[in-house]
C-alpha cells in the first residue's frame, strides 16, 4: 500500500515539475517574443543621450521613399554602430541599414560608394551624402541633406555693422554659419548697396556700341533662399530698405534681428528708422525700450536682469515644439503686433509676468522704475506672411546676441534659430528639436571628498556589517 502510495505521489510531482517547466517554457517564449515586436527602452540620462531627438523621429517616420544607410567598418565593430543605427531603422521601414566590411566583401562596399576616407554614406536615391561621425546629429544631417535637393542659400547682410559669420569671438555669427550649413544651405555676406546690373534698352540696335552703363538700384540676390540681417549697428538708407520690401514682397523670405538702440560707452546702436518703419507697414512695431526680467529666474543659468529667460510660447509652427525648453535673449528690445493690409502676423513668445521694458537707454546701470516702465509680459518676436502673388514671409526678433557664439548654445537657442529658417524657407517637416552633441559630465571630486568616500566605502560600510552578523551570532548562540 505504502509502495503504491508512494509511486502515486512520485507520479504526482513529477507532473506537477513537467507543467512547471512547460508553463516557464511558455512565459519566456511569450516574453522574447513581444520584447523582439514590441522593442522598447527607457532612456534615464540626463539629456535622453540614448533616444532620438524630436527632429529625427519627424525625418525617418516621414520618408515616403526607400533611403539606404551604409556602414563601411572591420566587423567587430558592428555592435557599436548597431546601437545607434538600428534605432534608425527601426522608426521606418522605408529605411534599410547595410553593414559592410570593405575587407571581407569589397565588391559590395564598392558598389556602395565606400572609399577609405568614409565611413558612412546616406542615399535616398535623389543624392549620397556623408556622414562625418557616427552621431545623431551627423546622420540626421547627412539623412536631410539628401533629401532636400536644389541648392539653398542663406544670405546674410553686411555693411552696417551686422554680425560677421566668419566671427569665432562670442558675438560672431560663425555657429550659426555652421549649423546652416549642416542643414544643407550655402552661406555668404550680401551688401545691399552694391549696385545691380542694368538691362539694355529694348530698342539698343544690333552690333552698335552699348551706352555707359547706368547705375543699377540695390537689391536682394534672386538666388538667396533666406535673407538674414543680423543685428544691423547703423542705419539703413532708405534704397536698402526698398530692396528688403521689394524681396518678401515678391514672395522672398527674411529674419531681422533687431538690438534695442543702446548708447553705452563706446557701444552705439542706430534706430535704423527706415527698417522700423517698414516693420510698421507690415504690423511688427518696434519700441525703443530694454526687457528687463526681474523673476530671478536666470540666475539659476548665470544670467543677469538684461538677459530674458523664454519658457513660454505661443502655438506658431516655429515655437509649438519647444514647450518646456528655456531660450534666453541678451540686451532685447520689445514689439507689439497687429495684421496689416496685406499681411498676417503672430507673436511667437514673450517675457513672464516678472518683467519689465525700461526706456532708459543711455545709462549702463539698470534701473527699473514700476510706475513709468512696461510690466510683463513682453513680447520679444513676432513672424508675418506677406500676402502677395508669391506669399513672403518674415520674422522679427529684437535682439541679436541670442543667435550669438556665446548664446546659440543655450538651451534651446539653436533649435529655434533653425526653426525660424526651415518655415521662412517652407521647411515645416524639419520643425524640431534636434540632435545635440553627447554631453560631457565629469565628476570633480575634492581630496577630502575622496577621504570620506574611502572611509565610507572600504572601512566603515565593511566593519558595521562585520559587527552586525556578530552581534547577530551573539545574540543566537
Amino acid at each position: 500500500m505504502s509502495h503504491e502510495w508512494l509511486k502515486k505521489r512520485q507520479t504526482r510531482y513529477t507532473a506537477y515539475v513537467a507543467v512547471y517547466v512547460v508553463v516557464i517554457l511558455a512565459v519566456l517564449t511569450a516574453v522574447n517574443f513581444l520584447a523582439n515586436r514590441y522593442d522598447k527602452s527607457w532612456d534615464s540620462t540626463a539629456n535622453k543621450q540614448f533616444s532620438l531627438a524630436g527632429q529625427t523621429i519627424k525625418v525617418v517616420k516621414g520618408l515616403n521613399r526607400d533611403v539606404h544607410i551604409a556602414y563601411f567598418d572591420d566587423t567587430s565593430r558592428f555592435p557599436q554602430a548597431r546601437d545607434l543605427l538600428d534605432r534608425y531603422s527601426a522608426l521606418s521601414p522605408k529605411l534599410h541599414v547595410d553593414y559592410l566590411d570593405p575587407v571581407k566583401k569589397p565588391q559590395q562596399a564598392k558598389a556602395a560608394g565606400f572609399r577609405r576616407d568614409v565611413n558612412i554614406l546616406v542615399n535616398s536615391g535623389l543624392r549620397t551624402e556623408e556622414a562625418k561621425t557616427l552621431t545623431e546629429e551627423e546622420i540626421t544631417g547627412a539623412l536631410i541633406r539628401s533629401l532636400k535637393s536644389g541648392e539653398r542659400n542663406a544670405c546674410f547682410v553686411s555693411g552696417s555693422g551686422e554680425h560677421s559669420i566668419d566671427d569665432t569671438d562670442r558675438s560672431g555669427y560663425s555657429a550659426i554659419k555652421d549649423a546652416l550649413e549642416h542643414n544643407n544651405y550655402k552661406t555668404r555676406t550680401v551688401s545691399l548697396l552694391a549696385a545691380a546690373p542694368s538691362a539694355p534698352p529694348a530698342d539698343a540696335k544690333a552690333g552698335a556700341a552699348p551706352p555707359p552703363p547706368a547705375p543699377g538700384k540695390p537689391e536682394v540676390p534672386r538666388d538667396c533662399t533666406v535673407l538674414i540681417a543680423g543685428g544691423p549697428q547703423h542705419d539703413y538708407i532708405q534704397p536698402e530698405t526698398d530692396a528688403i520690401k521689394a524681396y518678401v514682397e515678391g514672395g522672398g523670405h527674411a529674419l531681422f534681428l533687431m538690438d534695442p538702440a543702446l548708447s553705452i560707452g563706446r557701444t552705439q546702436t542706430d534706430e535704423n528708422t527706415t527698417l522700423a518703419a517698414l516693420f510698421q507697414s507690415w504690423g511688427v512695431t518696434l519700441h525703443k525700450d530694454l526687457a528687463l526680467d526681474t523673476s530671478g529666474i536666470g540666475q539659476v543659468f548665470g544670467l543677469g536682469p538684461e538677459v530674458p529667460l523664454v519658457t513660454n510660447y505661443e502655438s506658431h509652427p516655429i515655437v509649438r515644439d519647444l514647450k518646456e525648453v528655456a531660450t534666453a535673449f541678451p540686451l532685447s528690445r520689445t514689439l507689439d503686433t497687429k495684421n496689416g493690409e496685406k499681411t498676417t502676423v503672430e507673436k511667437l513668445f514673450a517675457t513672464g509676468e516678472n518683467s519689465f521694458a525700461t526706456t532708459n537707454l543711455g545709462s549702463g546701470s539698470i534701473r527699473i522704475d514700476p510706475k513709468k516702465d512696461k510690466k510683463g509680459p513682453l513680447t520679444l518676436a513676432a513672424a508675418g506672411t506677406y500676402n502677395g502673388t508669391a506669399p513672403g514671409r518674415f520674422v522679427v526678433v529684437g535682439s541679436s546676441m541670442w543667435a550669438g557664439n556665446s548664446f546659440i548654445r543655450f538651451n534651446g537657442n539653436r533649435d529655434l534659430f533653425l526653426n525660424m529658417i526651415n518655415w521662412l524657407t517652407a521647411d515645416e517637416d524639419l520643425i524640431s528639436i534636434r540632435p545635440k552633441a553627447p554631453e560631457d559630465r565629469p565628476l570633480n571630486i575634492t581630496a577630502q571628498k575622496m577621504n570620506l568616500v574611502f572611509w565610507l566605502s572600504i572601512v566603515i560600510f565593511p566593519l558595521a556589517v562585520v559587527g552586525f552578523g556578530m552581534a547577530t551570532w551573539w545574540k543566537r548562540r
